[in-house]
């Protein structure tokens, strides 16, 4: 006899088998916890690769949803990739060592990371008949513009100038090169400078830094203010991750996309011009740097007309969410270490 119990777990079965399943590796981060949370709430089953370097409060909570499961493991190791990639339809593969300070303290670790793993992980993923690798890349893969008049685009040079951006591109150039008979197909993501609110919350990129900093009173020193780089608010470049897992393959297989906006191109200087609209008594200093190692515009239009994707949030709302949560006390120390990734 089948009673209403039974029947209560076979329709879970049966919804669990009929939704699509995601594997996000470093699923507990700063980008990977809000995507998470867009993917359950789209019907997604989530599965999270993640070794917690700064801790799991972030998906703690995520654990009360039935299509949600976690994983502390590691992309370097064998057993953790055979057991995250298992039954999942789809990988976004976010899993790094992030930013060039933390990659300079152990450039091995960096490397083992951000590019064997990387490898190791596609070719499980391959192996196991997964459909598509989604791959978070960077423009900083652009380093220096040669141009300063002119944007960058997919097909640009890529001039990476640190080891974070030289792992990006080793990564990006393997995936590129399988074989497009392969089962599981590969796209590359360069994702513009993140910022906004996350629930693992970094305080160490340009945008939240800033904010921070002002809304809090303290002096703001921008060195080089004239250089420029491409911003996205991390709600919008997880979408445009989800776009991915909903877009024809024909359209995306093998494919790299930048991911923002080219209205979203900011001089550091700009960036405090806005933020002195929110707090016009922020004491803001500027220091002569004629030399940064990055410097870039990004055109996104491919992203764009190619799969109609457009931002639904702009550098000042990002600014003004996060003024908004400091001066509400929501983080109650804000300079602490693990809002850093360095």
């Amino acid at each position: 006899m089948i009673t209403k119990k039974h029947r209560s777990i076979l329709r879970t079965l049966k919804n669990n088998s009929m939704s699509e399943k995601v594997l996000i590796t470093g699923g507990a981060g700063y980008i990977g916890s809000v995507l998470c949370r867009l993917l359950i709430s789209e019907g997604y089953h989530v599965r999270v690769l993640d070794r917690l370097l700064f801790g799991g409060e972030s998906v703690i909570e995520l654990l009360n949803y039935s299509n949600f499961e976690f994983i502390n493991g590691d992309t370097r190791i064998k057993e953790d990739r055979e057991k995250a990639v298992m039954g999942m339809n789809y990988i976004i593969h976010l899993a790094a060592i992030v930013g060039d300070p933390a990659c300079s303290k152990n450039s091995d670790l960096t490397k083992e990371t951000n590019i064997d793993a990387t490898k190791l992980l596609y070719e499980e993923a391959n192996a196991q008949g997964c459909k598509r690798f989604v791959f978070a890349s960077t423009c900083s893969n652009y380093g220096k513009m040669k141009d300063p008049d002119k944007m960058v685009d997919e097909n640009s040079e890529l001039r990476p100038v640190s080891l974070y951006a030289e792992t990006k591109v080793a990564a990006e150039f393997f995936l590129l090169e399988q074989n497009r008979d392969n089962i599981c197909k590969p796209i590359c993501l360069r994702f513009a400078t993140a910022y906004g609110l996350s629930p693992r919350m970094r305080f160490d990129l340009t945008v939240n830094e800033f904010i921070r900093d002002t809304t809090l009173g303290k002096e703001l020193k921008i060195f080089g203010e004239q250089f420029w780089r491409p911003y996205c608010h991390i709600i919008d470049l997880a979408r445009a991750c989800i776009m991915i897992l909903r877009t024809n393959e024909e359209k995306i297989s093998f494919n790299v996309f930048n991911v923002g906006d080219s209205g979203e191109n900011y001089q550091k200087k700009m960036i405090a011009e806005e933020i002195l609209k929110i707090i016009p008594a922020a004491k803001i200093s500027y220091f002569k740097k004629d030399e940064d190692p990055r410097d870039y515009k990004v055109n996104f239009e491919k992203i764009k007309n190619a799969l109609g994707f457009k931002i639904t949030r702009k550098l000042p709302d990002g600014l003004r969410n996060v003024h908004y949560a400091l001066i509400n006390s929501l983080f109650t120390n804000p300079y602490k270490e693990l809002y850093s990734n360095s």
